[in-house]
Protein backbone atom coordinates (compact mmCIF):
# COMPACT_ATOMS: atom_id res chain seq x y z
CA UNK A 1 0.00 0.00 0.00
CA UNK A 2 1.31 3.43 -0.97
CA UNK A 3 -1.19 6.24 0.62
CA UNK A 4 -1.07 9.43 -0.61
CA UNK A 5 -2.74 12.93 0.93
CA UNK A 6 -3.31 15.53 -1.32
CA UNK A 7 -3.30 19.18 -0.07
CA UNK A 8 -3.88 22.60 -1.45
CA UNK A 9 -6.89 23.15 -2.69
CA UNK A 10 -9.23 25.58 -2.78
CA UNK A 11 -11.25 28.81 -4.39
CA UNK A 12 -9.23 30.88 -6.57
CA UNK A 13 -10.11 33.54 -9.10
CA UNK A 14 -9.79 33.00 -12.90
CA UNK A 15 -6.23 33.58 -14.00
CA UNK A 16 -5.11 33.14 -10.24
CA UNK A 17 -2.60 29.88 -8.98
CA UNK A 18 -2.64 27.15 -7.01
CA UNK A 19 -0.63 24.70 -5.78
CA UNK A 20 -1.03 21.49 -4.94
CA UNK A 21 0.60 18.56 -2.68
CA UNK A 22 0.56 14.93 -2.48
CA UNK A 23 2.81 13.91 -0.09
CA UNK A 24 3.05 9.89 1.16
CA UNK A 25 4.50 7.91 4.19
CA UNK A 26 6.20 5.67 2.55
CA UNK A 27 9.54 5.71 1.71
CA UNK A 28 8.88 3.70 -1.75
CA UNK A 29 7.47 6.76 -2.94
CA UNK A 30 10.38 7.28 -4.87
CA UNK A 31 9.96 3.83 -6.96
CA UNK A 32 6.47 5.33 -8.13
CA UNK A 33 5.77 6.92 -11.44
CA UNK A 34 3.30 9.93 -10.48
CA UNK A 35 0.14 11.50 -11.98
CA UNK A 36 -2.78 14.16 -11.59
CA UNK A 37 -5.72 13.37 -12.52
CA UNK A 38 -8.89 15.11 -12.43
CA UNK A 39 -12.81 15.05 -12.48
CA UNK A 40 -15.01 17.44 -12.72
CA UNK A 41 -19.29 17.62 -11.94
CA UNK A 42 -20.69 15.03 -14.12
CA UNK A 43 -17.95 14.29 -16.19
CA UNK A 44 -15.47 11.62 -16.30
CA UNK A 45 -11.82 11.64 -14.35
CA UNK A 46 -9.29 12.67 -16.61
CA UNK A 47 -5.14 12.86 -17.42
CA UNK A 48 -3.56 16.12 -15.96
CA UNK A 49 0.03 15.52 -15.78
CA UNK A 50 2.55 12.43 -15.43
CA UNK A 51 6.20 12.79 -13.78
CA UNK A 52 8.24 9.39 -14.04
CA UNK A 53 10.07 8.59 -10.75
CA UNK A 54 13.21 10.34 -11.22
CA UNK A 55 11.65 13.47 -12.07
CA UNK A 56 13.51 13.01 -15.33
CA UNK A 57 10.38 13.13 -17.94
CA UNK A 58 6.98 14.99 -17.59
CA UNK A 59 3.94 14.72 -19.92
CA UNK A 60 0.70 16.87 -19.43
CA UNK A 61 -2.57 16.64 -21.07
CA UNK A 62 -3.16 19.56 -24.13
CA UNK A 63 -5.53 21.23 -22.05
CA UNK A 64 -3.48 22.48 -18.87
CA UNK A 65 -0.05 22.56 -20.94
CA UNK A 66 1.86 25.81 -20.32
CA UNK A 67 0.04 26.16 -17.19
CA UNK A 68 0.60 23.06 -15.30
CA UNK A 69 4.01 21.96 -13.98
CA UNK A 70 4.16 18.73 -12.33
CA UNK A 71 7.43 18.05 -9.65
CA UNK A 72 8.43 15.69 -7.27
CA UNK A 73 10.88 15.69 -4.27
CA UNK A 74 11.70 12.22 -3.21
CA UNK A 75 13.71 13.53 -0.37
CA UNK A 76 10.28 14.78 0.84
CA UNK A 77 7.96 11.80 -1.09
CA UNK A 78 5.90 14.75 -2.14
CA UNK A 79 4.45 15.72 -5.82
CA UNK A 80 3.09 18.74 -6.67
CA UNK A 81 1.18 20.91 -9.45
CA UNK A 82 1.92 24.08 -9.72
CA UNK A 83 -1.22 25.64 -11.75
CA UNK A 84 -1.19 29.13 -12.96
CA UNK A 85 -3.29 31.06 -15.53
CA UNK A 86 -6.35 29.19 -14.08
CA UNK A 87 -9.68 28.78 -15.65
CA UNK A 88 -13.29 28.18 -14.99
CA UNK A 89 -12.96 24.91 -16.85
CA UNK A 90 -10.05 23.51 -14.30
CA UNK A 91 -12.55 23.17 -11.69
CA UNK A 92 -12.83 19.97 -10.63
CA UNK A 93 -12.12 17.52 -7.99
CA UNK A 94 -8.15 16.62 -8.23
CA UNK A 95 -6.32 13.43 -7.32
CA UNK A 96 -2.93 12.51 -7.68
CA UNK A 97 -2.15 8.65 -8.37
CA UNK A 98 0.94 6.35 -7.93
CA UNK A 99 1.65 3.77 -10.67
CA UNK A 100 4.09 0.51 -9.65
CA UNK A 101 6.37 1.12 -13.48
CA UNK A 102 8.59 3.90 -13.21
CA UNK A 103 7.28 5.41 -16.33
CA UNK A 104 4.65 8.24 -18.23
CA UNK A 105 1.42 7.37 -18.18
CA UNK A 106 -2.18 8.96 -19.07
CA UNK A 107 -3.90 6.36 -18.44
CA UNK A 108 -6.13 5.76 -15.04
CA UNK A 109 -6.16 2.45 -15.37
CA UNK A 110 -2.11 2.12 -14.92
CA UNK A 111 -2.27 3.41 -11.80
CA UNK A 112 -2.63 1.68 -8.73
CA UNK A 113 -2.69 3.88 -5.46
CA UNK A 114 -4.69 7.24 -5.30
CA UNK A 115 -5.26 10.25 -2.96
CA UNK A 116 -9.10 10.94 -1.48
CA UNK A 117 -8.98 14.29 -4.06
CA UNK A 118 -8.68 17.86 -3.41
CA UNK A 119 -11.54 19.81 -4.69
CA UNK A 120 -10.41 22.58 -6.83
CA UNK A 121 -13.10 25.76 -7.73
CA UNK A 122 -12.15 28.79 -9.98
CA UNK A 123 -14.40 31.57 -9.77
CA UNK A 124 -15.19 34.10 -12.84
Amino acid sequence: QLPLVESGGGLVQAGGSLRLSCASSRGTFSSYAMGWFRQAPGKEREFVASITWSGDRVSYADSVKGRFIISRDNTKNTVYLQMSSLQVEDTAVYYCAARLDGGLGSSQWSYHYWGQGSQVTVSS
